[in-house]
């Protein structure tokens, strides 16, 4: 069971780097527009990797995995599928083409601080809750252990808030990476009300608090 644990955060590791390297340097490529079929496909990529994200949200299908799986093992198994489905979008894209803007200096240097803002709102995001927790190498914490300080001060999500800064700032923004930026988001965004029901069946009245303390979900003023 630790091997099976430990294998698939190894996984985990690997499809969030497939990921960055997709981002950062295939999807900067902008050739000619390819078409709506590229696009379609490209949704339909990101449809399947949701729909696992909503199936293991239903009760019933909680309850299956809980009769065939061990406690400890749910966690574990829910990255595993999570991990290879990101790599098969990732494999699998559809190159679109087209280019949106290449932001010249210094407007080029705020896209990038903006990035970075991103990619340190989520790294402290993570540091809260646990990186081996979230690659499903530790077990899940009990409810006296709602991670509400640091970044979750600012937003209830800030991981989705860091990855939306991290996509959406790029300096040379293609259509490829627009697409991926606004799907993946719209993807996060709709599933929050199905996270925040889980986190208050976990936690209980101390998530009502907090969501009492802490109005936004993901963008400050805004949502």
């Amino acid at each position: 069971m630790r091997l099976f644990a430990w294998a698939g955060g190894g996984l985990f590791v690997l499809a969030l780097a497939r990921t960055a390297w997709l981002y950062a340097v295939e999807l900067g490529r902008a050739g000619p527009f390819a078409g709506t079929g590229a696009v379609l496909v490209d949704l339909m990529l990101f449809t399947i990797f949701a729909l696992h994200h909503s199936v293991f949200a239903r009760d019933r299908i909680k309850r299956a995995v809980q009769r065939a799986v061990p406690e400890r093992a749910i966690r574990s198994l829910y990255v595993w599928i999570a991990s290879a489905l990101l790599i098969v979008v990732c494999e699998a894209w559809q190159p679109v083409g087209g280019s949106i803007y290449a932001a010249p200096a210094p407007l080029s240097w705020l896209l990038a601080a903006a990035q970075l803002a991103g990619f340190a709102l989520t790294a402290l995001g993570v540091r809260a809750i646990d990186p081996l927790e979230l690659a499903g190498i530790h077990p899940p914490r009990g409810d006296t252990d709602l991670a509400v300080g640091g970044a979750y001060r600012l937003v209830r999500h800030p991981l989705y808030l860091g990855w939306m800064l991290m996509v959406f700032g790029s300096a040379h923004l293609t259509g490829d990476r627009l697409l991926f930026a606004a799907v993946s988001s719209m993807y996060l965004v709709l599933a929050i009300p199905w996270e925040e029901r889980s986190l208050e069946a976990a936690f209980g009245d101390a998530y009502r608090r907090y969501k009492d303390r802490v109005r936004w979900r993901v963008l400050p003023y805004v949502y």
